[in-house]
């Protein structure tokens, strides 16, 4: 497995619209897609464009969402994940796992639109990592 390039890093929020109102006052951000849910993860999320990433805002869903746990420990929201892309799903969880490394589920369809899966902040030195395959537009 080749480590790819920092695809976004996720910040939970109780609010998108909150954030993006605090991007776009506090840091001038102007590049920002539409919010959009995805119930099958319990999330809405919007991305904001950086010259080098992207800012994934979390939001939850509804109750059962994991970033609603994250939240009621973190009332503010905060940095939830980091991104990475990886060029084969597949082949990146065989190694991580054939290591001792614990991957969080199955893979499943990301807010990009191509295969995810986390691995267990305690193999990635206290970071939630989540790998995705590369989307087609920065192979």
């Amino acid at each position: 497995m080749t480590l790819g390039r920092l695809n976004h890093v996720g910040i939970a929020t109780p609010s998108i619209d909150a954030s993006i109102a605090t991007y776009r006052s506090l840091l001038g951000a102007s590049a920002i897609g539409e919010p959009f849910d995805l119930p099958a993860q319990g999330v809405r999320v919007c991305f904001i464009d950086a010259p080098n990433t992207q800012i994934e805002l979390i939001q939850p869903y509804d109750d059962a969402s994991p970033i609603a746990g994250f939240l009621r420990k973190n009332p503010a929201g905060g940095q939830h994940h980091l991104c990475f892309e990886v060029a084969d799903i597949h082949a990146a969880i065989a190694e991580l796992t054939a290591q001792g490394a614990t991957v969080l589920g199955e893979p499943r369809i990301g807010a990009h639109g191509t295969p995810i899966v986390f691995v267990h902040p305690r193999d990635m030195g206290g970071v939630l990592v989540e790998l995705m395959e590369t989307p087609e537009e920065h192979g």
